[in-house]
């Protein structure tokens, strides 16, 4: 074993790009922590397999007491809880989340309409919406020219306008289509946008679509009261979806999925194979189990729920909303010194731990702004000092920051934007020259 560790530490680490770093700003955050990292071990440790009650109560109960402790700490509507009727499952990743619910609303449709209405399923999202959308509309049979990528625009902060939407519908259903899905964004990838969870959710209802609610990014800011808000509307909708591996100090793999219709899920997805069923003492079968293989794609089960709850023992409440709120006070920060140089610009209105912005056109008409800040962006990068990657928005290339690192503190942002002023300072030189 002295061996490979040493082969690690020659080959292997030296290629990693280190998403632990306090300095690692790019995509979203990843976070570890020492009680995720406990939790892993133990779920890696104890490596039990919880797909049915019977192969593992306690790790099947105490999924469905975290999943409900989860909903309970981000203000989430009863019904998406087993306390109100509701549910919810720790998977791997939002993708498997958006096929389940995908494969949920598809057969919910078809029931009534047939299996050969499938061409006719219509799933809508916006320009701003993850791809994952449109592979899970794909995976689950939609037809990709039935997949409508909605335009936003700053007018409205890159949300998703439930007039387009509606319209959009409107005209689906005038050519004989069925409008399925519709997936409201708390938080985009590429700017942190929010869509309007209770205005679309009014439209869904409108045309009997499932409305997914995607917060994988931005949901953990939901454990602080003041941020609840950008889940307003959220009892229209189907389902919830947020990822815990992402800013809630929970490490890979964990992705929470709340639905507030168990059997809509599980229809989809059930298997029911003799050698699978719980059966108790007397012989006779124990419908109330949950049995974890039917709230996902596949069979096995990962423990996932002891790490959850570790973290969730460790930090509580109240270390865990200072850990939400300590980044986005840093990404504020960042976010008026952008704004009082110049030289810069912020390119969309920051929202929580995430600033998109770049270097201002020298004049107008200045057709070399994306190249400066390309040369920026691989400038910062090339330093070894920080790592941030890119978005394009209205055809303009901009920079992000995603504060988020368990490890990182104001002074690190700080040293970006040092960093980022440097590497502008050359940058511009040469173009100046």
């Amino acid at each position: 074993m002295e061996d490979v560790l040493e082969d690690v530490r020659r080959d292997i680490l030296p290629g990693l790009t280190h998403w632990q770093s306090p300095s690692f700003f790019a995509y979203f955050p990843m976070n570890a922590s020492a009680a995720g990292f406990a939790g892993e071990m133990l779920s890696a440790g104890l490596n039990v397999v919880p797909f049915v009650w019977a192969a593992s109560p306690a790790a099947a109960e105490l999924e469905g007491i975290v999943v409900d402790w989860m909903g309970g700490l981000l203000g989430l509507p009863r019904r998406f809880l087993f306390s109100g009727g509701g549910g919810g499952v720790l998977q791997g990743s939002t993708c498997e989340a958006v096929v389940c619910t995908l494969a949920a609303a598809r057969d919910r449709a078809l029931r009534s309409l047939g299996h050969e209405a499938i061409a006719r399923l219509v799933v809508y999202a916006s320009d701003q919406t993850h791809a994952t959308f449109q592979k899970g509309a794909r995976l689950v049979g939609i037809p990709p020219a039935n997949f409508r990528v909605i335009a936003t625009s700053a007018a409205s902060g890159y949300g998703l306008a439930a007039d387009a939407v509606r319209a959009a519908a409107d005209r689906d259903v005038a050519r004989g289509l069925v409008p399925l899905y519709l997936c409201a964004t708390v938080g985009t990838t590429g700017l942190g946008a929010v869509d309007p969870v209770r205005e679309l959710g009014e439209v869904a209802r409108r045309h009997g679509m499932w409305l997914h609610v995607d917060a994988a990014y931005a949901g953990s800011a939901a454990v602080c009261p003041e941020f609840q808000g950008y889940l307003a509307g959220a009892e229209l909708a189907d389902s919830v979806s947020m990822n815990p591996h992402k800013w809630f100090l929970t490490n890979m793999d964990c992705c929470c999925l709340w639905v507030a219709s168990p059997a809509a899920l599980t229809a989809a997805l059930s298997t029911d194979p003799e050698y699978l069923k719980n059966v108790d003492d007397n012989g006779a079968a124990t419908p109330a189990a949950i049995d974890y293989k039917d709230w996902q794609i596949s069979m096995s089960h990962r423990f996932r729920a002891i790490k959850l709850w570790v973290v969730l023992r460790r930090y509580g409440a109240v270390g865990l909303r200072g850990h939400i709120r300590r980044h986005i006070a840093a990404a504020k920060w960042f976010e008026e010194a952008v704004a009082a140089d110049e030289r810069f610009e912020v390119a969309a209105p920051r929202r929580f731990s995430l600033v998109c912005f770049r270097l201002r056109p020298r004049f107008d008409g200045d057709g070399t702004v994306d190249d400066v800040n390309r040369e920026l962006l691989a400038a910062v990068n090339e330093s070894g000092r920080a790592f941030m990657t890119h978005f394009v928005v209205d055809g303009k290339f901009v920079i992000r920051l995603a504060v988020g690192g368990a490890a990182t503190e104001m002074r690190h942002v700080r040293d970006v934007w040092e960093l980022l002023q440097h590497k502008a300072e050359d940058v511009l030189q040469r173009y100046q020259s």
